[in-house]
């Protein structure tokens, strides 16, 4: 893997009342409006998506998982992935005073070294949008907010809308939408289309992930499909999972996820970023995810406009490793805040 060795530098939303109608869907970009002109050409197209060798997949993964990188390069490995970060906090327990402390935290996350860079984002809960932008004004650090009856998407699409509407007008960025996985895996894809249509346009100028929550959809072939449909739809990310199951990002949906920005890009010019989220927590797993985007979708989404990591305690390991670089030894947890 080859990669650069200097470091990273550093709405409106619309008004309409929360029982409107949703938006009518739009056509897709390009030579794929034919696709989503009813749900029968959507299925006969995701349905016609190359099979995934899901043993050629897990391998190549796995392969790409032994690269490794020396000095200046990790160096600035670490610097662009702690850029990646959406810090995240997403638990019932929630304070004001915690949000305040992980925006802190995103600002400037080490404290003694002012040259750390911040994190792209901190992603939270809509009743603590406004606490979060409070906490971050003034810096280019984003604030994102889960939406659409996070983390199991149960609810009426105006209800969904509703949420997404609180969440912009708080101030996010950017909004984190759950699919409706009962529906995708009920084979209504057209359903899951026009609600990830309806979210994008209630966000505004909010930036749209899309959540698939791979873990439950139990086949890679279902991943591209689900990827296919959130770029259709409009997606600005495509995002493994909540965080909130038992499997959540893998190198391997990671990869396959990466393969479909890339060929969407190629045939349509359009580009989408992606997320993977929950159970990264270590510098060497964020390296390898690195190394899989250099090597799959390429150098264009090495930012943090086009690709992010959703954690939270990976940003504590990144800093002891960087510290380790620059010092010659380990500080330990004790050095760092905890989240």
């Amino acid at each position: 893997m080859t990669m650069r060795t200097t470091p990273p530098t550093k709405t409106d939303a619309a008004t309409a009342a929360s029982n409107a109608a949703p938006p009518p869907a739009k056509a897709a970009p390009g030579d794929f409006a034919d696709v989503t002109a009813s749900a029968a050409t959507l299925r006969r197209f995701l349905h016609g998506l190359p099979g995934v060798d899901a043993v050629g997949l897990e391998a190549r993964a796995a392969a790409l998982g032994t690269r490794s990188i020396k000095t200046t390069a990790k160096a600035y490995a670490i610097d662009l992935a702690i850029s990646m970060i959406d810090l995240t906090t997403l638990e019932g327990a929630d304070t004001a005073g915690k949000v305040r402390a992980l925006g802190a935290k995103a600002v400037h996350p080490d404290p003694t070294d002012r040259t750390t860079p911040r994190t792209a984002a901190v992603c939270v809960y809509p009743d603590m949008v406004a606490t979060a932008k409070e906490a971050v004004a003034g810096t280019d650090v984003k604030v994102a907010s889960v939406a659409t009856a996070f983390p199991a998407g149960r609810a009426a699409l105006d209800v969904k809308l509703a949420d997404v509407r609180d969440a912009v007008a708080a101030g996010a960025d950017e909004i984190d939408m759950v699919i409706d996985r009962g529906a995708f895996l009920a084979g209504d894809y057209m359903k899951v289309y026009e609600e990830i249509v309806a979210v994008k346009e209630t966000s505004g100028q909010a930036r749209l992930k899309v959540i698939f929550e791979t873990g439950e959809l139990s086949t890679y072939d279902n991943i591209r499909r689900a990827s296919w449909i959130g770029m259709l739809a409009g997606a600005d990310f495509i995002k493994t999972s909540t965080g909130k199951v038992g499997v959540n990002a893998t190198p391997a949906n990671t990869l396959l996820m990466l393969e479909a920005v890339r060929d969407f890009r190629a045939q349509t010019g359009v580009q989408v970023g992606v997320k993977p989220a929950g159970g990264i927590r270590t510098t060497k797993d964020a390296v390898k995810f690195l190394v899989l985007v250099n090597e799959t979708a390429g150098a264009d989404w090495l930012d943090n406009h086009w690709f992010r990591f959703g954690a939270s305690s990976l940003l504590n390991d990144l800093l002891m490793q960087r510290q380790k670089l620059a010092t010659g030894r380990y500080s330990g947890p004790d050095y760092v805040t905890v989240d």
